[in-house]
């Protein structure tokens, strides 16, 4: 994207839309440049939208639309991203709109021309909100007791949260929690590519807790508008009895609503109904069920948030993808 447009398209997110999620901000299409995408935004005068392209073999590409589009009008897009889409021979058009379920009426209806409602998304279906709007007596009050007295017990014991720009150990430690708890870890390039991106703009903080200088957890915040997001959280194997992940959690809230956030995203647990979270958290620690025994305990709603609507422009080969990441999701 051209310096010009990325003016263009941050003018028109501050002064119509100043709380925009993470992902339709240019700083996100600028970081996912990067990695292999291309992005062009769309907007007229009652909706806007950032669309991520993905280059394929042979001069395909995917299309995909995150937590978009923005506005009210949205039907009034997919003529220009239709277009931008056959012009870069899109396979299909992935949206992912920003909103929770049951999704509004005036949502569903802009989908009925040409759209299959698809369940599986990219994003995860399932977060923690945590409304900040509380003051912090009552945003303690709202947590559960074993999760208040682990923070006091940090505090009491010495820990300390200090931002900093030490990206090079919070990778390390990345990649101490992804070996320990088992999932994939992104390069150390990504995580400085993100914090370079989003730090001079003050939407994005690099929080670490700290016992005796040395570094025991980490926690990335990303900021819009009224907004804040958890994304991406590193802890060392050394000393967890002091609770550091806890009190580094309450502090980056603390963070985000001395900014003016009023909800704190924990993003991503597993995607099922809170009375079977809550039956099974404790005999379950695969995938994001060892994150939701430590989200739940900060208060806050579970929601589920809205399916993909896809749009399919060469049918053959799409159904080769769905192939392939049906094959991969088995894995």
């Amino acid at each position: 994207m051209s310096e010009s447009r990325k003016r263009e398209q941050a003018v028109v997110l501050t002064q119509t839309y100043p709380n925009a999620h993470l992902l339709q901000l240019p700083e996100w299409a600028e970081f996912k440049s990067h990695f292999g995408w291309e992005s062009q935004f769309f907007s007229n005068q009652s909706a806007a939208a950032q669309v991520l392209f993905r280059s394929l073999p042979a001069g395909f590409t995917i299309a995909y639309l995150p937590k978009g589009p923005l506005g009210i009008n949205w039907s009034s897009l997919w003529p220009q991203i239709d277009r931008e889409c056959q012009r870069r021979k899109s396979i299909f058009l992935q949206v992912e709109p920003d909103h929770n379920q049951p999704l509004p009426g005036e949502v569903e209806a802009q989908f009925t021309q040409g759209f299959i409602r698809q369940e599986h998304t990219i994003q995860p279906r399932r977060t923690i909100l945590v409304s900040l709007e509380p003051d912090e007596e009552e945003l303690l009050a709202n947590m559960k007791q074993k999760t208040r007295y682990n923070i006091r017990l940090a505090a009491k014991k010495g820990v300390i949260v200090k931002s900093t720009d030490d990206i090079i150990g919070f990778n390390q430690m990345m990649l101490t929690t992804g070996n320990r708890d088992g999932f994939a870890v992104h390069s150390l390039d990504y995580y400085q590519k993100v914090f370079d991106i989003f730090a001079p703009s003050e939407k994005c903080v690099l929080l670490a807790a700290y016992y005796e200088e040395k570094p025991l957890a980490y926690l990335v915040l990303f900021f819009s508008g009224s907004r804040s997001w958890y994304f991406y959280g590193a802890s060392d194997n050394s000393q967890r009895n002091l609770m550091p992940t806890y009190l580094l959690q309450w502090e980056a809230m603390r963070w985000a609503k001395a900014h003016g956030a009023t909800e704190y995203d924990l993003w991503g647990v597993p995607d099922a109904d809170e009375d079977v979270l809550e039956a099974n958290f404790t005999e379950r620690s695969d995938g994001l069920w060892g994150v939701y025994r430590f989200k739940r305990g900060f208060g806050g709603q579970v929601v589920r948030t809205s399916p993909a609507f896809v749009k399919v422009y060469k049918p053959l080969l799409y159904k080769l993808y769905e192939k392939f990441r049906a094959g991969r999701m088995a894995e």
